[in-house]
């Protein structure tokens, strides 16, 4: 599935139980194909808050990619933007994490650069932008994730000053 089509046919009815009987439950606004009610701030907690108003399995993605920064990035800041977790070091945000139905997005800034190039192109997140769909744990491949980390981390991020 491309990432046009991820949020349109995913979806879920926010307003129907399943026939098990469980609880309906809303889908957060970011999963849904809009953008997350999630408000803008800098720091670690509003990227913690985002990431635990996720439902499961897309909170267990972002837990690990975020751990995975964490690991990878000395310095690593985060901070909520555009309704995502986005990530940094010292000059920029250079890449993001977000929930959609069916997937975590992980979206590099100047991700077209990095060495192999991650294979999606996001729609509206600009021409350079590359990343990875993740619809389960299973599916981060770390050693790459993290390569694709520390190379983008190596060159100016949105709002970073140029070299």
């Amino acid at each position: 599935m491309d990432s046009k089509e991820i949020g349109k046919s995913e979806v879920q009815n926010p307003t129907k139980a399943s026939a098990e009987g469980d609880a309906a439950w809303t889908l957060p606004e970011a999963m849904s194909g809009r953008a997350s009610p999630a408000k803008a701030a800098v720091g670690d907690k509003p990227v913690f808050a985002y990431i635990a108003s996720l439902p499961q399995p897309q909170r267990g993605i972002a837990e690990a990619v975020d751990a995975l920064a964490a690991k990878t990035l000395p310095n690593l800041q985060r901070s909520v933007k555009w309704g995502m977790a986005y990530y940094g070091v010292g000059d920029g945000w250079c890449f993001s994490c977000g929930g959609f139905a069916g997937d975590v997005k992980v979206m590099f800034v100047n991700g077209a650069a990095l060495e192999p190039a991650p294979p999606v192109t996001p729609v509206g997140m600009g021409k350079s932008t590359r990343g990875v769909e993740l619809e389960s744990v299973d599916d981060l491949d770390e050693s790459q994730i993290a390569s694709w980390m520390k190379q983008v981390t190596a060159v100016p991020g949105v709002g970073g000053k140029k070299r």
